[in-house]
């Protein structure tokens, strides 16, 4: 059975410190090829900024990103998932709390992060996959 582990592999981990200006972070998300990235207070979680973010607390409400904080305008309340979740469990949990990004924890810990979009790679190799057999196993009957 796959597992969250399974799906996001051994995938660099990208994150900032909370103090950092908004102008500093989109910089190191646009350097990471990245649309969401973690935000620590030191060794501890404490938010997740994403594109959706700057759009809507940064932008729309007309803050200066080189003067705002990203602890003032990040998504405080983040949902976690444990590594040996499955990935229905991941889906499930992104869908209950409406969100497309999920810290991936191990022993309490940030191992990784896995996105939507990991997710939604990994099924549809897992499912070309399985049609591969399939058709081998039909061709060979």
């Amino acid at each position: 059975m796959s597992r969250v582990r399974d799906v996001v592999n051994q995938c660099q981990l990208f994150s900032v410190e909370e103090h950092q200006s908004v102008a500093e972070v989109a910089k190191t998300m646009a350097g990471f090829h990245v649309g969401a990235i973690l935000v620590f207070k030191g060794d501890e979680l404490c938010g997740i900024f994403s594109e959706r973010d700057l759009m809507m607390r940064v932008v729309l409400e007309h803050r200066d990103p080189e003067r705002t904080p990203v602890r003032e305008v990040m998504t405080a309340n983040v949902h976690t998932i444990d590594e040996c979740a499955t990935p229905e469990e991941a889906m499930e949990a992104m869908q209950a709390n409406n969100c497309r990004h999920l810290p991936v924890t191990r022993d309490g810990h940030v191992v990784s992060f896995l996105s939507m979009r990991d997710l939604m790679n990994y099924e549809v190799a897992r499912q070309t996959e399985e049609i591969h057999h399939m058709r081998a196993y039909i061709s060979n009957g």
